[in-house]
């Protein structure tokens, strides 16, 4: 299954391919234009691509097990189109037999993978950061809102839970790429987070950590 998958990738990786299935989401997501208030657009938008790559049946619990066996624990680490597809490979096989239910595995990962480049490697050069593939699988999956934030955030957090402000850039400016890809990023103020960051650090005195 992986070999297939990453023969495929290395096909297409010099143009900005989208799998049919994909293409046929976006056209889909694109009828969505007319929901007139943003914030309900982009919802509706999010829940039909967690629904298409299968996300809303996956637990957080589940991708944490996974980053941790597959290794995935620094955030600013670069993973390889490789590294990416056997990572995914590894949650839908999970999410098979957690769930005892059958899944097109070679079509989710497809899915997910064109997803992932779309909204973070949108050039195509093969890589992305762990954080980023973190946070867009952690953003669709199956689980409490607020317990994602809280996942989210302690992938930016040092010692004593505590961050910075160039590691908070980070989450938000992985965090924006989403809405962006959905054509949605002017109604969240933009892709430039660094005003919200400094608002955020502007009654905190603070220090950077590494």
């Amino acid at each position: 299954v992986r070999r297939q998958i990453q023969g495929r990738y290395h096909q297409a990786q010099t143009t900005c391919w989208d799998h049919p299935k994909m293409t046929e989401l976006y056209q889909a997501l694109a009828d969505l234009n007319n929901i007139k208030f943003s914030a309900y657009r982009t919802a509706m938008k999010l829940r039909r691509v967690q629904k298409a790559l299968r996300l809303d049946l996956v637990a957080l619990s589940s991708l944490v097990d996974v980053f941790r066996e597959q290794e995935l624990q620094q955030g600013e680490h670069v993973m390889d189109v490789v590294e990416v597809i056997h990572g995914l490979t590894a949650i839908y096989e999970r999410l098979e037999e957690q769930r005892s239910i059958l899944v097109n595995i070679p079509l989710c990962v497809d899915m997910c993978l064109n997803w992932l480049l779309n909204v973070y490697d949108s050039p195509r050069n093969g890589k992305m950061r762990v954080l980023s593939f973190k946070m867009g699988l952690v953003s669709l999956c199956n689980a409490d809102v607020q317990e994602k934030y809280k996942y989210l955030f302690r992938q930016v957090s040092g010692p004593g839970g505590v961050t910075d402000q160039r590691h908070l850039s980070l989450l938000l400016h992985e965090a924006i790429q989403i809405p962006r890809q959905l054509g949605e990023v002017a109604a969240f103020g933009g892709s430039n987070v660094e005003p919200s960051v400094r608002s955020c650090f502007r009654m905190v005195r603070t220090r950077s950590w590494t």
